[in-house]
């Protein structure tokens, strides 16, 4: 057992397991974006800094089948930032908050050495999409296309640039597939750690393995904060997954079915 999944250990509430708490219709969901951890301030603006941070948050609301309502902004604030940063920040977080009808109704601001930014975003759903639903014989698939961050990542960390739609920036998220599929989907999670980093997540959860039908690259599927939809499904309803994944213009590719086999994750712990 890794060192994060030692901590989590230690609390044992039913409402943990999932990408946000699912508690009487609403999911409740938090992430941190800090800087140096997750990101470096040369990288991004401070809008793009503010937008990744909300998306990256309502990535698990969508993952759930989710509609996000509410934010609470926490942002630890370096003093050397001026009022135009300042505002620059907020329009980050107000821009992307409008294109997603959400409310930002408050959090907390201090003062700090770096951008540290924590968001969480409080969600309401009639059809919550979980990752406890997979059963033996169930297909696996993810949407989009995965291991470009990784490589983003890297040009970043060796001084180069990157376009700003890149997928490191400009992250583009499933909301309209998961909402057109949810009566086909049995269980889903947003791939943020890696492929097989989640896939271990959903395996272990389930209690299954997996039986790959397609041949994957470990330098793809270690890729992390690819923010792509890992689902599950009954194989009977391919065809009908598919045509919701044209109607909504999502490539899906499916590459695996639950079985008896042991699944052993391929990827190095991405948060410890």
């Amino acid at each position: 057992m890794n060192l994060e999944n030692y901590f989590i250990s230690q609390f044992t509430s039913r409402h943990i397991g999932d990408d946000g708490a699912l508690i009487e219709g609403y999911v409740y969901s938090k992430d941190a974006f800090f800087e140096n951890v997750h990101y470096k301030k040369k990288w991004l603006t401070y809008g793009q800094i503010a937008q990744r941070a909300m998306l990256v948050n309502i990535s698990d609301a969508i993952a759930m089948n989710a509609v996000p309502k509410y934010a609470l902004l926490s942002v630890a604030m370096p003093k050397c930032m001026s009022r135009e940063d300042m505002k620059e920040l907020a329009e980050g977080f107000k821009k992307v908050a409008l294109q997603y009808g959400i409310d930002i109704i408050g959090g907390d601001t201090i003062s700090n050495t770096k951008l540290d930014i924590t968001i969480t975003i409080i969600s309401t759903t009639d059809k919550a999409l979980l990752r406890s639903r997979v059963r033996n014989g169930y297909a696996l698939a993810y949407t989009g296309t995965l291991g470009k961050s990784a490589k983003e990542l890297k040009k970043l960390f060796n001084n180069g640039k990157i376009h700003k739609k890149s997928k490191f920036i400009d992250i583009k998220l499933r909301q309209e597939f998961v909402q057109k599929s949810q009566r086909i989907l049995k269980a889903g999670m947003d791939i943020s750690d890696g492929l097989f980093s989640d896939l271990a997540k959903m395996t272990s959860l389930n209690r299954i393995g997996l039986e790959f039908s397609k041949k994957i690259a470990k330098s793809v599927a270690c890729s992390g904060e690819e923010y792509e939809m890992l689902v599950a499904f009954d194989k009977r309803d391919t065809k009908a997954l598919k045509r919701r994944a044209q109607q909504t213009r999502t490539p899906i590719t499916i590459f695996a079915y639950a079985s008896r086999n042991k699944y052993t994750n391929r990827c190095k712990a991405h948060h410890f």
